[in-house]
C-alpha cells in the first residue's frame, strides 16, 4: 500500500520579521501559478476556492475511501430455484463494466446451478436490437439488459414481457430498483447521483477548490448522459472549479476519437486543464498515449477520475500513477451476484431485494495492489440465502 498522501496545508504568515512575510508571500505566489510543478507527490493549488463546498467534499471523499465496509445487503430470501437459463445481452463487451458484470453473473450462476449465455450487441443500435431478438427467440428463463437503454429495443422488450420472461437491467435505466416503463423486474446499479456527486467532490477535494475540469461522456446512453449532467451540477457547487469542456465521445468510438480530442484539449487549455471526470474509465486508457505524446507526466496534471466502472486496467493505471488518479468503481462481481439473486426472487414470486451498493473511491492509497473493488461478505450472504454453502 502506498503511504497516505495529504494535501499541502497553506502557510500561516507571521509578523515577527519582514523576511518571514516575504517568504510566505513568495510561497503563495508559487502555489497560485497555473501549471507550476512543485516536484512533490501532491499538486500545489492556490487559496481555497470554495471553503464550505471543499469541507463537505473532503469529508465525503474520506468516507468513500474506506475499505473496511461490512456487508449491508440482503441476508434473507428464497432458496435456489433449480435449472434456470439466463441470457446476458451486452451493449458491448468492449465496455469493461458490462463485461465485468457479465463475469459476475457467470460466477454466481455456477454457484446457484444455472446456465448463462452472453450475446454481444457490439455497441451499435442494430447490433443490440439483433442481440435482443436472438435472446427472446431463445426463450430463456430470464434476460439481462446489460448496459443499454431498453427503450432502444422496445419491440423486443415487449415480446419478452408478453412471453413472461423477466428482465433485469444492469445500468439500463437511471435509477436502481424496479421499473414499470420499461418493464424491468429491477435495475442493478449504484445510485448514479451518488457516483456523480462523489466523483465531482473528489475533484473539489483534490484541488482544494481550484480546478479547470473536463468531463468525458457518451450522450447516446441515457444513463451516462444523466451521470455526466449530475457531475456538471456538483462541480458547479464550487465557484473555484471551472468547467473547460464537455466532451461527448460515444464509447464504441472512444479508442479512435479520444486521443484526437485530448490533443486538442491540451493545445487549447494547456496547464489550465487540471482535472478530468469521465463516465467510464476506458476514456483514460485512450487518453494516456496522447497525454504522454505531449510530455505530460503520468502522475501530474490533468488528474483524472473515472465515475465508473473500475475495471482492472483502471486500477493498474492508478497504482502505477499513469494518467489516472482515482476511480469510483462499481462492485462488478457483487452486482453480477445480485443480478442472479434478483432473478431467483422473480422466479420465486418474491419482490426485488431493493439493495443498492454504496459508492466507493479507489486511489493508489487504498487499493493495496487490487485490480477490482470487491467488497467482502456478499458471496457468503448469497450462498446462505440460496442454500448453496460450500
Amino acid at each position: 500500500m502506498h503511504p497516505t498522501r495529504k494535501a499541502p496545508t497553506p502557510g500561516v504568515v507571521g509578523a515577527r520579521s519582514a523576511a518571514a512575510v516575504l517568504l510566505a508571500a513568495a510561497t503563495v505566489l508559487v502555489g497560485c501559478e497555473r501549471g507550476s510543478q512543485s516536484g512533490q507527490e501532491e499538486p500545489t493549488f492556490g487559496p481555497n476556492g470554495c471553503p464550505e463546498a471543499y469541507a463537505r467534499a473532503r469529508a465525503a471523499v474520506d468516507r468513500a475511501q474506506r475499505t473496511d465496509v461490512p456487508w449491508n445487503g440482503p441476508t434473507t430470501g428464497p432458496a435456489a430455484v433449480p435449472a434456470r437459463t439466463l441470457v446476458y445481452v451486452a451493449q458491448t463487451m468492449t465496455n469493461p463494466g458490462v463485461a465485468g458484470a457479465a463475469e459476475g453473473v457467470r460466477d454466481a450462476a455456477r454457484v446457484i446451478g444455472w446456465n448463462v449465455r452472453v450475446i454481444d450487441g457490439g455497441g451499435t443500435p442494430a447490433g443490440i436490437q439483433a442481440a435482443m431478438s436472438e435472446a427472446v427467440t431463445l426463450r430463456p428463463s430470464g434476460i439481462v439488459i446489460g448496459g443499454f437503454d431498453p427503450n432502444a429495443t422496445s419491440q423486443q422488450v415487449a415480446r419478452a414481457d408478453a412471453a413472461g420472461i423477466p428482465l433485469v437491467g444492469w445500468h439500463a435505466v437511471d435509477a436502481p430498483g424496479p421499473s414499470r416503463r420499461p418493464p424491468l423486474f429491477t435495475n442493478v446499479t449504484t445510485n448514479v447521483g451518488d457516483v456523480a456527486r462523489i466523483s465531482a467532490q473528489w475533484v473539489i477535494s483534490h484541488s482544494r477548490g481550484n480546478a479547470g475540469a473536463v468531463i468525458f461522456t457518451d450522450a447516446s446512453i441515457p444513463f451516462a448522459r444523466n451521470k455526466s449532467e449530475l457531475i456538471r451540477k456538483e462541480l458547479a457547487t464550487c465557484s473555484g472549479v471551472r468547467l473547460l469542456a464537455y466532451e461527448n465521445i460515444p464509447i464504441p468510438d472512444a479508442s479512435s476519437r479520444t486521443p484526437r480530442e485530448v490533443s486538442s484539449l491540451v493545445s487549447r487549455f494547456q496547464d489550465r486543464w487540471t482535472h478530468s471526470v469521465a463516465i467510464n474509465d476506458l476514456y483514460f486508457a485512450d487518453a494516456a498515449p496522447a497525454l504522454r505524446a505531449v510530455g505530460k507526466e503520468g502522475s501530474g496534471r490533468p488528474y483524472n477520475i473515472g465515475a465508473g466502472d473500475g475495471d482492472p486496467s483502471a486500477f493498474q493505471r492508478i497504482d502505477s500513477e499513469q494518467y489516472q488518479a482515482a476511480t469510483v468503481p462499481e462492485p462488478l462481481s457483487l452486482q453480477g451476484w445480485q443480478i442472479v439473486d434478483e432473478f431467483n426472487r422473480a422466479f420465486s414470486g418474491r419482490p426485488a431485494s431493493g439493495y443498492v451498493a454504496p459508492v466507493h473511491v479507489s486511489t493508489a492509497d487504498n487499493t493495496d495492489g487490487a485490480t477490482t473493488w470487491d467488497p467482502s461478505g456478499y458471496r457468503e450472504a448469497y450462498r446462505k440465502i440460496w442454500g448453496k454453502q460450500p
